[in-house]
């Protein structure tokens, strides 16, 4: 192939000037050709050629297989300008299939090019070939090659934004599984921050996400931090807080160079805000990636208050049902949330999730519900019951069991079988079933340890507290009879923790 046939007409003196220093990441365009004339020409046309404020860098190729080798070292190349004939008939077509099939390459633009189109018919290559040009080096003049280059930029440009975008809603989704399986507002604050940093693909620079505590209908913003990944997160900097009360104003969010502040409100009226500064220009695509994620924690975090509401709710009906059976016995009310936290303490120090423990906590306060039906003569008797009167003071267990046993309610449901077993032994000789060992469901297992180390160190109409050191030899002495050993090993070696418990829930 002769220089000749490679025409420029256009003036391109002003080509071999120097260009400016650009040090934005260049674009990657493949020149492969077994000419070296071929490779001299381009790079003399294209030197000082950008697009989008971005300069061309140009790398050569002498044939396919180095052009193969360079493909795979460098996946971001844009575009590629093949030459059909090198050193092969047909090295090009070759070259355009391994990187379609084999190197599994669709974002790159391939443009063939051949001075000998008798080799290979335009009509048959562009219909048989993933090509997205087919030219011959006899009509590719100067203003030809730079508009082949600004269209297959343009091309590769916006594949990559599809791309980025595609994996940025995947990312979404993946977050917003994640939401759906957080049970508190502390994971969720803490998800907020590994997920943001994932979705830009950033280190976390400054991140926070705020939730008006009044209603968009107030006179006055007050903000509450969920979550930062600044060291001091309980204020905001004057600049963040500015920035969004103007958000607050304008009811729409901020996409600017230097952060982004979604604005997103709930169907109950609620504003939320998520602030993030990248440290560095964000992206139109990157503004868009998190409006749509500012809408997902949007709702993730209404779902979650509301969760937290009615584990609230439950929580203080379940103290409530528990005290009043405690206050009928004469007792006082704080056994319950003494033996609630005791449960939940032993539940996760025993190995089992937070979501069961949490339940285990919920539930154990039911554990006497049954002596609702015990008669007054009999409950508050202070001193031993005969044989009758110690039947029917048995039955609670059972009693309590028959009460909650037909809920549909998961922490009813666990209260009905840890108002059963409360009262089971690990040797076989508790009541009402006799059941022994891991036959007994561990929430009964450990709200009969709870439920004894607290009664026994409280005053009761029957009986006075006795001295902790007691109540810590019986407990040695019923491990493995009474007690679960692995259970009362637990209590044993982190004894100060359960105090702690008993001394914030005083009589």
């Amino acid at each position: 192939m002769n220089n000749d046939d490679f025409l420029f007409n256009e003036d391109v003196a002003d080509s071999s000037e120097a260009a400016a220093v650009n040090t934005a990441t260049p674009w990657l365009v493949l020149v492969v050709d077994d000419d070296n004339s071929i490779h001299q020409i381009t790079s003399l046309v294209l030197n000082n050629f950008e697009f989008e404020q971005r300069p061309l860098q140009l790398l050569h190729a002498h044939s396919a297989a180095e052009a193969e080798a360079i493909i795979q070292q460098q996946p971001d190349i844009a575009l590629a300008i093949i030459d059909v004939v090198m050193e092969t008939q047909h090295a090009g077509l070759e070259l355009v299939k391994t990187i379609r099939q084999q190197l599994n390459n669709r974002r790159m633009r391939l443009v063939l090019r051949t001075g000998q189109p008798g080799e290979a018919p335009e009509e048959h290559v562009i219909r048989d070939y993933d090509i997205n040009d087919y030219k011959n080096k006899t009509e590719v003049t100067a203003i030809k090659l730079k508009t082949l280059l600004y269209a297959g930029l343009r091309s590769y440009r916006d594949i990559c934004i599809i791309e980025h975008h595609k994996a940025g809603l995947e990312k979404i989704i993946g977050c917003t599984t994640s939401f759906l399986q957080c049970s508190s507002l502390k994971e969720f604050a803490s998800l907020i921050l590994g997920q943001v940093a994932f979705l830009l693909g950033l280190e976390r620079e400054q991140i926070y996400c705020c939730a008006a505590i009044n209603s968009a209908t107030a006179d006055t913003l007050q903000l509450d931090v969920i979550a930062s990944n600044v060291a001091s997160n309980s204020q905001l900097p004057q600049e963040v807080l500015a920035k969004i009360m103007q958000v607050q104003q304008d009811k729409t969010a901020y996409c600017g160079e230097d952060c982004f502040i979604g604005y997103f409100t709930t169907h109950r009226g609620n504003e939320n805000f998520l602030y993030v500064s990248k440290g560095t220009k964000l992206e139109q695509t990157e503004h868009q990636l998190l409006s749509y994620f500012s809408h997902n924690i949007a709702i993730a975090y209404e779902n979650i208050r509301l969760r937290e509401l009615m584990r609230d709710s439950q929580r203080e009906l379940s103290y409530i049902l528990g005290e009043a059976v405690e206050k009928r016995s004469k007792e006082t009310g704080s056994h319950v949330k003494r033996v609630a936290n005791y449960s939940y303490l032993l539940a996760i120090k025993g190995g089992l999730s937070e979501y069961d423990a949490e339940v285990i906590k919920l539930a154990s306060p039911l554990h006497d519900l049954g002596k609702i039906a015990i008669p007054d003569h009999i409950l508050n008797k202070p001193g031993k019951h005969d044989a009758d009167e110690w039947a029917i003071m048995l039955q609670h267990a059972e009693l309590g069991y028959q009460i909650l046993q037909h809920s549909t309610n998961e922490i009813l449901q666990m209260g009905a079988i840890i108002a059963q077993q409360h009262h089971e032994k690990w040797n076989g000789k508790g009541y009402p079933q006799g059941l022994s060992g891991h036959n007994i469901h561990i929430a009964g297992r450990i709200t009969a340890l709870a439920d004894v180390f607290d009664a026994l160190g409280s005053d009761r109409c029957y009986k006075k507290a006795w001295p902790l050191e007691e109540i810590i030899e019986l407990i040695r002495r019923e491990r493995g009879q009474q007690f679960d050993p692995a259970l009362a090993d637990i209590l044993l070696n982190n004894l100060d923790d359960f105090i702690a418990i008993r001394d914030a829930y005083p009589d």
